[in-house]
């Protein structure tokens, strides 16, 4: 038996490694998401700074088993083999919770994930001992009160970190506006003094608390004095930071964000490490007792689990070292930050959330709410308000920056972190259980909204968004606790077979995970390749008539082999396959949606003599739109039909099929060389082809249309047989109107150049 356990524990530290890695990835948008959505700095410099932050963190860390310790339920009630069964679904269930959130973009909390881990499978394993003990209920066994305060912290964060964001930003951009840099020749050191006050008692109310490298009468005297230490700071530092601006230009906001990366970092790593290796850590000290005390794992209670447990400082270090190896190489962080970043940026764009009828009705509300609260403010003040907030100038330095252009600028990234710390730190103070993932988050989002970031253009997308991260906070915390106490439950009856098989199984789930990650990838390279490319905020006529080129005839070439694929696998009754087709027409839409979204800047980029090309543009992504629309209407009634067991064809309409298969491939074929070689003196020839199969799909329908007369034919067989010659002659019809509007594009491109 000694074995299994042994074997336990091992597999409980590899998977607090993979939870390191997951871990980091989720709650990198913590701290990256302010410099990185400004562009403070260079991407390498920001992530050497948090890295480092990261490390100290990790490595200083006191290493108490916080959750384990204080009490999500009482360890005295458990055997050692009971223990090890909670501590394994817990982690299991870990691993695959946040790397799914990971996978799809979005931010949660490892806090609340692990604190509803331990609560789901300890409550698995004392329904069961219930049973088996009735002198003893669940009740018992698990101390809801540590549940029940994380839930508090999560309602309490959310409306006080957005509350706190929305109040400080307003007040700071009325206060410095969108054009800051003059203001800060008089007001920068003492913002600047504030700001990184505020990281230093962050720092020290975060950090010396826990540190291991100070003295416990150095710990309380900062403790003590902290208001003493606060004031000699804020005059320190408004003092050497006006001094640095005056005498050497000194960039008080880039040296704000940056500090506040760093601190965030450290804060992050010294006190969510136990989230990532708090577990395995009790794992293995479960152990120990279990071979000290040389009794039987049936009889073996974990009263001395109770206690306090503290890490090896080499155990800190290399999990400092992980971390940082995985802040750099993850691309899975990059995702979740990127979520947090497109949700508070400055400008419009195209928006990743959706619209919802819960958006819909707050920004109705608002407006409402907003045009009657301005009845009452005298029009000069409203005036003013306006100024403060106009951000025309800051638009136009931003769009000459092209790509290299920020999300939002450096004071709004420095009022997240300052809002952050001090909430944060006040919360550690106070003993409040608020989650930085939280805070982070939705100052971030308060920010956004009192910068006038989500304007009616873009209001019910970013609300969407936020609302669907929150709800992935509390679908966090159901899901936990779920899946946790249905792996403690299993394995409490499967023993040894049922834990190697969940093992397994979240072993598959990650590597799942991974491939649809390297799918994404691919997806978003593809989408990077389509985008044209700007020189100092202006693109010219011929650059992206060279790109559409491009983008055209690799669409064209994807819709010949879908076509072709989709008809000759609903013939054999490949379902598999047919379901490879939707999900690629499906990637198809996604291109073609993404270039007629990017059509608005794209125009707005184009050079002042270029802009009577850009209507040609238009049409051809217009054009282009609508003939993949066509062809999606082709692909998913085919793989519906079959997938609904519904009969395929008759022979008769199968070669009828084929034969009208093969004139779109070759029609195909000539318009994709066509656009290829920019060369359009067929295309008259091309267009009466098209008429001529035009006439070819008419026929096929009389044909149809006497089946359906003489009863030869079903009502779905005949359904589906009608609409993939409907949409394939919109395709024709489309497709020829495309290859017009793109050789009238070449022609005025060649006009202008002559």
């Amino acid at each position: 038996m000694e074995t299994i356990y042994l074997v336990i524990v091992g597999v409980l530290f590899l998977l607090a490694i993979s939870d390191l890695v997951v871990g980091v990835s989720n709650d990198a948008v913590n701290f990256l998401n302010s410099a990185i959505g400004a562009r403070i700095a260079s991407f390498k410099v920001i992530l050497s700074i948090a890295a480092l932050g990261v490390f100290v963190g990790a490595s200083f860390s006191g290493g108490m088993m916080e959750v384990a310790r204080k009490g999500i339920f009482n360890p005295q009630f458990f055997l050692f083999e009971e223990i090890m069964i909670v501590f394994l679904a817990v982690m299991l269930t870990d691993i695959i919770i946040l790397d799914l959130f990971n996978t799809f973009g979005l931010p949660t909390s490892t806090t609340v994930s692990i604190v509803f881990e331990l609560l789901g499978a300890a409550i698995g394993v004392a329904v069961i001992k219930s049973f088996k003990n009735p002198e003893m209920v669940v009740a018992d066994y698990i101390n809801s009160a540590k549940a029940l305060a994380i839930i508090s912290g999560i309602l309490l964060s959310v409306a006080i970190s957005f509350t706190v964001g929305v109040i400080t930003q307003f007040i700071t951009r009325l206060i410095f506006s969108f054009n800051f840099k003059n203001r800060l020749k008089y007001l920068g050191g003492l913002w600047g003094g504030i700001a990184i006050t505020a990281i230093t008692y962050f720092l020290i109310v975060k950090g010396v608390k826990n540190a291991t490298f100070i003295s416990d009468s150095i710990r309380i005297w900062v403790t003590e004095n902290a208001g003493i230490v606060i004031s000699y700071s804020l005059i320190f530092w408004t003092l050497i930071l006006q001094v640095l601006y005056w005498l050497f230009n000194f960039n008080i906001l880039k040296f704000t964000v940056l500090t506040g990366t760093f601190a965030l970092a450290m804060a992050f790593a010294g006190n969510d490490l136990v989230n990532f290796i708090g577990v395995p850590l009790a794992g293995l000290e479960s152990f120990k007792i279990f071979k000290a005390s040389g009794a039987p794992t049936a009889t073996l209670l974990m009263d001395s689990l109770a206690g306090e447990i503290h890490t090896q400082a080499y155990l800190l270090v290399l999990a400092g070292l992980i971390m940082v190896i995985t802040l750099w190489t993850s691309k899975k962080a990059k995702k979740v930050v990127q979520t947090s970043i497109d949700l508070g940026r400055q400008t419009e764009g195209e928006e990743r959330f959706g619209s919802s009828f819960f958006a819909r009705s707050i920004v109705r509300g608002s407006i409402a709410v907003s045009n009657s609260i301005n009845q009452f403010i005298p029009t000069g003040i409203r005036n003013f308000i306006n100024r403060q907030f106009d951000s025309s100038k800051y638009e136009e330095e931003r769009q000459k920056l092209g790509k290299e252009a920020p999300s939002f600028d450096a004071l709004r990234a420095s009022v997240n972190l300052v809002v952050a710390s001090i909430l944060i730190a006040y919360a550690t103070s106070m003993k409040l259980p608020l989650s930085t993932t939280y805070v982070t988050f939705m100052v971030a989002m308060g920010t956004s909204l009192a910068d006038r970031a989500w304007g009616r253009e873009s209001a019910v997308y970013r609300i969407t968004g936020v609302v669907s991260v929150i709800g992935g906070w509390f679908l966090t915390a159901f899901s936990a606790a779920t899946i946790a106490f249905m792996m403690a439950t299993i394995m409490m009856f499967g023993g040894n077979y049922a834990i190697i098989a969940l093992i397994l199984l979240a072993a598959f789930m990650v590597y799942r995970t991974q491939v649809i990650t390297k799918k994404q990838e691919k997806e978003i390279k593809r989408f990077q390749e389509m985008e044209i490319e700007d020189v100092n905020g202006e693109i010219s006529s011929l650059k992206v008539l060279e790109k559409c080129q491009l983008n055209i005839s690799e669409i064209i070439n994807d819709l010949l082999k879908l076509y072709s694929n989709t008809l000759s696998y609903f013939e054999a009754e490949d379902r598999k396959h047919l379901k490879e087709c939707v999900k690629e027409v499906d990637s198809l839409n996604k291109r073609t949606k993404k270039l007629k979204a990017n059509i608005y800047n794209t125009v707005r980029k184009l050079q002042e003599d270029s802009v009577d090309s850009g209507l040609f543009y238009v049409q051809v992504i217009d054009y282009l739109r609508e003939t993949v629309h066509s062809l999606t209407f082709i692909v998913k009634p085919c793989f519906e039909h079959l997938d609904n067991n519904h009969k395929v064809f008759s022979e008769d309409q199968f070669e009828e099929i084929n034969i009208l298969e093969g004139k779109i491939r070759s029609l195909l074929i000539k318009s994709y060389n066509m656009i290829n070689k920019s060369d359009f003196t067929l295309l008259p020839e091309l267009a009466e082809e098209q008429s001529n199969i035009i006439e070819v799909i008419k026929g096929m329908r009389k044909k149809q249309l006497k089946r359906i007369k003489k009863e030869k034919a079903g009502t779905k067989i005949s359904m589906l047989y009608l609409s993939v010659l409907h949409e394939t002659q919109n395709m024709l019809l489309h497709l020829i109107n495309l290859l017009k509007a793109q050789r009238d594009f070449v022609k005025a491109i060649k006009e202008k150049k002559e």
